[in-house]
């Protein structure tokens, strides 16, 4: 695998989640260097040396609801 993409979205509580899309991983950080460190660690401990991606990508995802 080349690499991984990463849904990050604003956390309800406050940081940020991230889950991988067409794995099951998921994450969490506190600030946005957080969450970078908590994404390479969340890879690193899911797949094996050989299975690892090279690339980690984040999309940043914002949900924004506007009355009319």
């Amino acid at each position: 695998m080349r690499e991984i993409i990463f849904e990050v979205t604003d956390a309800p509580e406050g940081g940020y989640d991230a889950r991988a899309l067409g794995h099951s991983v998921f994450t969490q950080g506190e600030d946005w260097d957080d969450l970078r460190d908590m994404v390479r660690d969340a890879v690193l401990s899911h797949f094996d040396d050989r299975e690892a991606p090279g690339v980690i990508r984040l999309h940043f995802v914002r949900e924004e609801v506007i009355a009319v």
